[in-house]
């Protein structure tokens, strides 16, 4: 059974034998998969400005819940690979349903 600071908590044993790391892991995951194809709704094509954004405030509140800075290495980890979750399904969803509309950069000034 996990506490309403499961979101926040970093300090969980990695292990694939432990459920409760196992239960966060895969709802962090999850959880940052939907976010960015929801994104997509809400931005269109800048979803990783988004995902930067909010990954960037979730690290602040887990830091001031926890009254510690994460310094886990596989919590870092989880939320690298769910930010690149976020940000590759969230613009290729963005790229199929804008592909007509997306803004290029024009770099012939450059």
């Amino acid at each position: 059974m996990l506490d309403g600071l499961a979101p926040f908590e970093f300090k969980t044993n990695p292990s694939w034998i432990n459920p409760d790391y196992l239960v966060l892991l895969m709802s962090l995951e999850i959880t940052y998969f939907i976010c960015g194809l929801l994104f997509v709704l809400i931005v269109e094509e800048w979803v990783w400005d988004y995902a930067i954004t909010v990954t960037a405030i979730h690290i602040i509140i887990t830091a001031a819940v926890m009254s510690e800075f994460p310094l886990m290495l596989h919590w870092w980890m989880a939320l690298g690979s769910g930010l690149i979750l976020m940000i590759c399904g969230g613009q290729v969803l963005a790229y199929c349903l804008f592909k007509d509309n997306f803004i290029y950069p024009v770099l012939d000034d450059f």
